[in-house]
This record gives structure tokens, C-alpha cells and sequence, in this order.
């Protein structure tokens, strides 16, 4: 015998259709249950049984200022008046006749004299200058210092033998006299060359002294001492 089912009865179409409403209602419900919240439930009581409270009132203490009386004032500085007797002779150049008139003549009054005395500048000889208004130089001139040099110094045997050449440079002080005085090396090379360019700068005659305002000074100068190897 065949079934006959009506179309309309047919539910299998609408299945995909309830299974969406259904998740959707239960999502629903889900957030109401979430979002529900409960109070507490307050009874109210009739103002037959109120009763009054007496709150005590807070007293607030009021500070009341002071006025400070100033600080009494400082006792006043006494003078103190020595009191001479008349029979005490005062050392005085400037004497007042009391007892004088139209008629007394007068001293003409003298200032006395105030002697000035005019102290020169002196340059101290300790003190030793780098820059000069005249700068000390060799006698002669560079010409003669050069020939001086070449002329006084021997090439140590040590640097010849190890082919030490260079320049030593070397400072000394001029004094006020001329004379060479705390020669030093500056820079050397070594091999004996240091200690004969000491050797040749302390053997030079004097030189003409530096001069700051006209006055000789001492001052310091230094010098290069090339040592060259001839080929």
C-alpha cells in the first residue's frame, strides 16, 4: 500500500529553518540570565516606629590670632665723653685765640707739605716672560748663531754608528745679563745628540737680553738643532 503525505505536512524543508530559531532563542535566554540581576528587598516601616536620633554637633574650635608685640627696641649706643682736665696740655699745631678781634692779626695758615714719592714698577727677576716687546737675539744676528752651531757641533760617534739623524729641540732661558741659563730638551732623538746640543747652547757667548718696557727681562727661547748624516 503506498503512503500519501501531503506537501505541506512535509516537514523536512523547514528542519535548517527551526534549528536556527531554536539556537537563537537559546542564545536569548543566555543573556537575560546573565544580565539578570537581583536586589534586596527593603522594608519600609511606618512612622509610628521612627525614632529621632539626636546627632551631638560637631564643635569646630576657632583659633584666635595672637598679635605678637614687637621686639623691644635695641638700647641706645652711649657715647662715652673723656672729660680733660685744665691741667692737661694738648699737642695741638692749630691753636684758637679766644680772644680775639677785628684788630688781631692773623697767621696765614700753611698746609703742609705731602711728599709724594713715585715707586717704579720693578719687574720681578724671578718672573720669566715667553712673549717680549724685544725679543733677545744672538750677537750678530741668525747668521752668526747659525755658523756658531755649525761650527761647535760635533755628531756624537754613537748616532753616527746607528744612523741616528733628526732635530733636538731644546729650550734655555736669556737672562737679564745675556747669559744662557736652564738649558733643557724639549724633544730629543737620542744617542748622544740631546746631550751635545746642551753641551753647544751652554758654550755660546751672551746674548743681547730681551727688553719688556725698556728693561732688560728674563726670558725663554727655544731653538731647533737639526742632525744631519751627510750621504
Amino acid at each position: 500500500m503506498e503512503l500519501k503525505k501531503s506537501e505541506k505536512a512535509d516537514l523536512e524543508g523547514k528542519k535548517t529553518v527551526f534549528l536556527q530559531l531554536g539556537l537563537i532563542v537559546a542564545l536569548a535566554i543566555t543573556l537575560v540570565a546573565f544580565e539578570y540581576r537581583s536586589y534586596d528587598k527593603l522594608e519600609v516601616s511606618g512612622f509610628g516606629d521612627s525614632k529621632f536620633v539626636d546627632v551631638p554637633e560637631e564643635m569646630v574650635q576657632i583659633t584666635q590670632q595672637q598679635n605678637t608685640p614687637p621686639p623691644p627696641a635695641p638700647p641706645a649706643t652711649t657715647t662715652v665723653i673723656n672729660i680733660v682736665n685744665n691741667d692737661a696740655i694738648v699737642d695741638d699745631d692749630f691753636k684758637i685765640d679766644a680772644e680775639a678781634d677785628d684788630n688781631t692779626q692773623m697767621e696765614d695758615y700753611v698746609a703742609p707739605k705731602v711728599t709724594t714719592q713715585v715707586v717704579e714698577e720693578e719687574v720681578s727677576e724671578v718672573e720669566i716672560f715667553t712673549v717680549v716687546e724685544e725679543a733677545p737675539s744672538y750677537p750678530g744676528g741668525d747668521e752668526a748663531r747659525i755658523k756658531f752651531l755649525q761650527e761647535n757641533i760635533k755628531y756624537p760617534q754613537m748616532a753616527r754608528e746607528s744612523g741616528i739623524a733628526g732635530t733636538v729641540y731644546v729650550t734655555f732661558v736669556v737672562e737679564r745679563d745675556g747669559s744662557v741659563t736652564d738649558v733643557k730638551v724639549m724633544r730629543g732623538i737620542g744617542g748622544g745628540c740631546d746631550e751635545e746640543a746642551i753641551r753647544v747652547i751652554k758654550a755660546m757667548p751672551k746674548w743681547n737680553p730681551g727688553k719688556q718696557r725698556s728693561k732688560p727681562v728674563r726670558v725663554q727661547f727655544n731653538m731647533p738643532i737639526k742632525f744631519t748624516l751627510a750621504g
